[in-house]
């Protein structure tokens, strides 16, 4: 993979939106306990950088099908 196509993959669909992201992020990471902070966090094992990602996704799936059902 070349160095732009790594940059592309990283840069979000709506920039207004990445504070956002970032806050339930946070959140989430706070919800499972684990100590996400601020900048670099590669001392996360993979475990623990997975749990967020899947916990957000989760909430946005779940967020969306509400909307969807009209709730």
């Amino acid at each position: 993979m070349t160095e732009q196509s790594r940059s592309n993959q990283n840069q979000m669909a709506v920039p207004d939106a990445k504070a956002a992201m970032n806050r339930f992020k946070e959140e989430v990471a706070s919800e499972l306990g684990v100590p996400l902070k601020e900048g670099y966090n590669g001392d996360l094992t993979s475990a623990q950088a997975g749990s967020i990602g899947g916990e957000m996704v989760r909430k946005m799936i779940m967020k969306q099908e509400q909307q969807m059902s009209g709730n």
